[in-house]
């Protein structure tokens, strides 16, 4: 998700943590803020556990700095998701929900103000999270 305010630029990405959705916002997408959130994500990963990001083909997600990260963190795998096929992006879905929820309509007195209001609706959400469920039986849609 990007918002633009003026000069200034806000990226936010989330992910999905067990049930918990962890947002993060940044004033760009350098591949130094892609392997800081990496390395948020593995601290909130139980150690146990093989962390898996779905990301999409942005070219902040690829360079030598992300798979220098990968090899010193061998349970953290990226899977870049087909160009034009973000509805596969399971995060997609949630940011489809925070827009249709905060976003639309809202005003924002700066972009730090909508960065803190994106913030709180994830806590928000967090607290009343269910995990998705797909309820697509494969037969085609039908337009009504």
């Amino acid at each position: 998700m990007r918002a633009v305010g003026g000069k200034d630029e806000r990226f936010t990405t989330c992910a999905v943590v067990g049930t918990d959705i962890a947002g993060w916002v940044t004033d760009s997408t350098r591949s130094d803020n892609v392997v800081e959130f990496l390395g948020d994500l593995v601290k909130l990963t139980p150690k146990h556990l093989d962390l898996h990001w779905i990301a999409d083909n942005l070219s902040a997600h690829k360079p030598d700095k992300v798979a220098e990260f990968l090899e010193v963190n061998p349970r953290v795998h990226i899977h870049h998701t087909p160009t034009h096929a973000s509805w596969l992006n399971q995060v997609e879905l949630f940011f489809s929900i925070l827009e249709r929820r905060p976003l639309r309509r809202s005003e924002f007195d700066s972009v730090d103000d909508l960065a803190d209001k994106v913030i709180a609706f994830i806590n928000d959400y967090n607290r009343r999270a269910q995990p998705f469920r797909w309820t697509y039986d494969g037969k085609p849609l039908r337009v009504a």
